[in-house]
C-alpha cells in the first residue's frame, strides 16, 4: 500500500464505538437490508453486498436509508418483527469482518419524493387517488413542512405535514432504533438534515413557512430531528451511536434552483453562517457524529456528483465545519482516498465516505490496500444504473419501473444486485468464440468469456482496442471514463485474450472454429438532407481531434451534444446548441444530478441554446435555421459539429451474436450488461 494512505486505515471512535479505520460506506437507495420500496423484509441481495464490502476492508457500513414509514404499503418499519430476528441472525457473521454496521433510518422525502408519469395519473384521477392509498398514499409520502412544490412535478403538490404526524414519526424513530440495537446494531444513522430530504425541508426557510412549534425561529426548525435524537437515546440510552447525516451548505437558490461551483448567489437554505450554528446545536442535541456532504434535491449534484463536478466538492465546507464540533466529522462526494488521507492525517475530517465506488467494485478497499489500484474497476459518476431518475420539460421522471424498485445497481458492473441473473458459471463446453469489435461491448463479452473457460479472439479494425469508447471518454473532464477504458485494455492482457489489432472483418470473412459476436457498435446520423452537411464536423471526429473554430454551432442538444458544448466552453471557445426538441438532453437514463447542472452551467454562462429549433442549411461562416414558429434565422460561426445520434452497424453474418450499439444504440449500461449477458448464453 502506499504509505500516503496510511491515515485512511487507522481507527478512529464514534461515541464509545470503535471503528477500525475512516472508510466509511455511505448509504444508497437499494443496498437497504429490510427492503427498498417494497414490502419490509430482510433482504438477502442487500446483505450480500453490505457483507461483501464489509469483507473487503470498509470500517463503517451503512446500507440504504430506511424510511420509518415504508412509501410502498404503507407499512411502519417497527411493525415487521421477524426480519429484525432474521438481521440478529445474520449480524454475528457480519461483525467477523471487523466492521460495524449503523442502519440510516429516514423520515422520507417529502417535496423531493421522485414523483412518475404513473404517480400523477394516481393522484390527479380522484378515484385512482382513493383507491391506490393502501399501496401508495401520495398525499401522505409527499407531505412536508409547508405546502410545497414537489421537486419533479407541478401535479403532486405537496401539503403540510400535522404535528400529530410529526409525533408519529419521532415515535417511530425510537422503536425502529430500539430494535435494531436489540438485534446487533452498533449504531443508527438518522437521514436528514441533508439533501433536501423531509427533515431537512423543516430546516430550511425557503421551504419552511410554519407558524407553529416547528417553524420561524432557527430553534423551531431544527426541532424535529433534535426530538429524534432525544427519543431515541431515551429509548436505547445515551451511549447508543447515532450519527446525522447533513449538508452543510443548501447550495441552492430557490425551488428547483441549484447553484453551481464557483457561482454567486444568495443562498436560501442553509448557508455557512447557519451551519456554524446548527452543527454545534445538533451536536448538543445528542448526535455523535455528523455524515456530510452539501446541496439539496433543487442543487443535486453537489449530494449525487456528476463527472463534470470536481473532485472532493464538498471537503472543503466539511473541514470548515469540523471546527466547530467536537463529534467526529466524515464527508463524502467524489472523494478522492490521497486526498481524503491528507485531510483526515491533518485531523481536518475524521472519515471518508465512498459510496458509488463500492457499487462498480466491491473489493476495491482491498485492491487499494494491496497496491493493485490497477485492477480496480472504477465508477464514472454516470449514474445509468445507480440513480437514473430523469427529468426534463413535460416529464416528471422518465425512468423505467424495474429501475426505481432497483436503484443501486451498477452500468459497468453488470453483477451488482443481479447476481441472481448475472453470474458467472464455468461453461460444460469450452468454444473459441471470435468477437468482431474491441470496443467495451466486445472486451466485456471477452472477459466474461474468458472468466467462463471459453477462448474468445478479438477481431479490432483500428490499432488500439477501445472503439467509439475512445472518444467518448476524450472530453478534458472524462478521466474516470479513460481509466474504464484502461482496465479494460489490462483485463484483455490480465485474462490474455488473444486481441487481432488492424484486422477488419468483412462481411465474407467466416470463422469455423465456433461461435461469432459482433460488436462493431453504430455509425453516425449524417443530414445528408440538409445543403452543406458536408461541411460539418461529426461529433466523433471531433472528439477525436479535428480542429474546430471559436464559435461553433452544435446541432443536437443531448447528452453527447451538450457534453461536446461543454467542453468546447472549458476550452474557451463559444458554442451555440440548436436543439429539435423543447428541452436539452431530454432522454432516458440520464438522472437529474448530471443534467441539471449542464443545463444550470449553460444559463449561468450564457451559452447560446436555440429549442425545437431545426436546422435548414449549414452555409460558410453560419447555419440557417426554423423556430417553433417558422421563422428562419440564421446563426454566425466559425465550424458546425453534427451531434444527431447514432444508428446500429452490424456486419451481416447469419448466426452471429449481437452485442451492443450494432444491435441497439443504447448507452454504457446497455452495452456492457447486453455483452455480459450474450457471454453468458455460449
Amino acid at each position: 500500500m502506499d504509505p500516503r494512505l496510511e491515515p485512511l486505515f487507522t481507527p478512529w471512535r464514534i461515541g464509545n464505538c470503535e471503528i477500525k479505520n475512516r472508510i466509511v460506506l455511505t448509504s444508497m437507495g437499494g443496498t437497504n437490508l429490510l427492503g427498498w420500496m417494497e414490502k419490509n423484509h430482510f433482504d438477502k441481495d442487500g446483505a450480500r453486498f453490505i457483507m461483501e464490502v464489509a469483507k473487503n476492508n470498509a470500517g463503517l457500513v451503512l446500507p440504504g436509508c430506511q424510511p420509518v414509514y415504508n412509501p410502498m404499503f404503507g407499512q411502519w418499519l417497527y411493525k415487521n418483527k421477524k426480519m429484525y430476528e432474521d438481521l440478529k441472525a445474520w449480524l454475528p457473521e457480519f461483525h467477523k469482518t471487523g466492521a460495524k454496521l449503523f442502519i440510516q433510518l429516514t423520515a422520507g422525502f417529502g417535496r423531493s419524493f421522485t414523483i412518475s408519469g404513473l404517480m400523477e395519473t394516481l393522484y390527479t384521477n380522484k378515484f385512482l387517488r382513493v383507491v391506490s392509498k393502501p399501496f401508495m398514499d401520495l398525499d401522505k409520502i409527499t407531505a412536508t413542512a409547508s405546502p410545497s412544490p414537489n421537486r419533479w412535478s407541478d401535479k403532486v403538490p405537496s401539503r403540510e405535514l400535522t404535528v400529530e404526524e410529526i409525533h408519529e414519526y419521532v415515535e417511530a424513530f425510537a422503536k425502529c432504533a430500539r430494535l435494531l440495537q436489540d438485534a446487533g446494531v452498533d449504531g443508527i444513522e438518522i437521514h436528514a438534515v441533508h439533501e433536501g430530504y423531509l427533515l431537512d425541508q423543516f430546516t430550511l426557510k425557503y421551504v419552511n413557512h410554519r407558524t407553529d412549534e416547528y417553524g420561524g425561529s432557527f430553534e423551531n426548525r431544527y426541532r424535529f430531528p433534535v426530538e429524534i435524537v432525544q427519543a431515541i437515546k431515551k429509548e436505547c440510552g445515551k451511549d447508543f451511536p447515532v450519527s446525522l447525516r447533513y449538508s452543510v451548505r443548501s447550495m441552492t437558490k430557490g425551488f428547483r434552483e441549484g447553484a453551481l461551483p464557483g457561482e454567486d448567489f444568495v443562498e436560501a437554505g442553509r448557508d455557512m453562517e447557519e451551519s456554524e450554528k446548527a452543527v454545534k446545536y445538533l451536536q448538543d442535541a445528542g448526535y455523535d457524529m455528523l455524515n456530510c456532504d452539501n446541496g439539496t434535491y433543487d442543487a443535486w449534484y453537489w449530494a449525487h456528483p456528476p463527472i463534470y463536478m470536481p473532485e472532493n466538492c464538498n471537503l472543503e465546507d466539511v473541514e470548515h465545519i469540523r471546527q466547530f464540533v467536537d463529534i467526529p466529522v466524515v464527508c463524502a462526494g467524489r472523494m478522492e482516498p490521497y486526498t481524503a488521507a491528507e485531510s483526515i492525517s491533518a485531523g481536518k475530517i475524521d472519515g471518508a465516505g465512498f459510496a458509488r465506488q463500492f457499487l462498480a467494485d466491491q473489493e476495491w478497499v482491498t485492491k487499494m490496500k494491496e497496491g493493485r489500484e490497477e485492477d480496480i474497476r472504477p465508477c464514472i459518476l454516470c449514474h445509468n444504473g445507480c440513480f437514473n431518475m430523469c427529468h426534463y420539460k413535460g416529464v416528471a421522471n422518465d425512468q423505467e419501473l424495474s429501475d426505481s424498485l432497483h436503484l443501486s445497481r451498477c452500468a459497468v458492473n453488470a453483477e451488482t444486485m443481479q447476481w441472481d441473473k448475472h453470474y458467472i458459471h464455468k461453461a460444460s463446453k469450452p468454444q473459441t468464440v471470435s468477437i468482431i469489435g474491441g470496443g467495451i461491448g466486445g472486451m466485456e463479452a471477452a472477459r466474461v468469456l474468458k472468466l467462463r473457460g471459453h477462448d474468445p479472439v478479438i477481431y479490432e479494425k483500428d490499432s488500439v482496442l477501445g472503439g467509439t469508447f475512445i472518444p467518448a471518454s476524450a472530453e478534458s473532464y472524462k478521466e474516470k471514463l479513460r481509466s474504464l477504458l484502461a482496465w479494460y485494455r489490462r483485463q484483455m492482457e490480465v485474462l490474455g485474450v488473444k486481441v487481432n489489432l488492424n484486422h477488419k472483418v468483412t462481411d465474407t470473412e467466416t470463422f469455423k472454429d465456433g461461435p461469432v459476436i459482433i460488436a462493431t457498435g453504430s455509425v453516425p446520423r449524417l443530414l445528408k438532407n440538409v445543403p452543406g452537411y458536408e461541411r460539418m464536423i461529426e461529433a466523433c471526429d471531433f472528439l477525436n481531434g479535428a480542429e474546430a473554430g471559436d464559435t461553433v454551432a452544435v446541432i443536437g442538444g443531448g447528452l453527447t451534444g451538450s457534453e461536446i458544448a461543454y467542453e468546447l466552453a472549458l476550452m474557451g471557445k463559444n458554442p451555440v446548441i440548436v436543439e429539435m426538441k423543447d428541452d436539452l438532453i431530454s432522454q432516458t437514463g440520464v438522472c437529474l444530478a448530471n443534467s441539471s447542472y449542464l443545463r444550470e452551467w449553460f444559463a449561468l454562462h450564457k451559452v447560446p441554446v436555440y429549442l425545437e429549433t431545426t436546422l435548414k442549411e449549414v452555409k460558410e461562416g453560419s447555419v440557417i435555421c426554423r423556430t417553433k414558429d417558422g421563422k428562419d434565422i440564421e446563426i454566425a460561426c466559425d465550424s458546425v459539429i453534427s451531434s444527431a445520434g447514432y444508428i446500429p452497424d452490424p456486419l451481416d453474418k447469419k448466426g452471429a451474436y449481437l452485442v451492443g450499439d450494432c444491435k441497439n444504440v443504447g448507452n454504457l449500461r446497455s452495452v456492457i450488461w447486453g455483452a455480459y449477458e450474450t457471454a453468458m448464453k455460449i
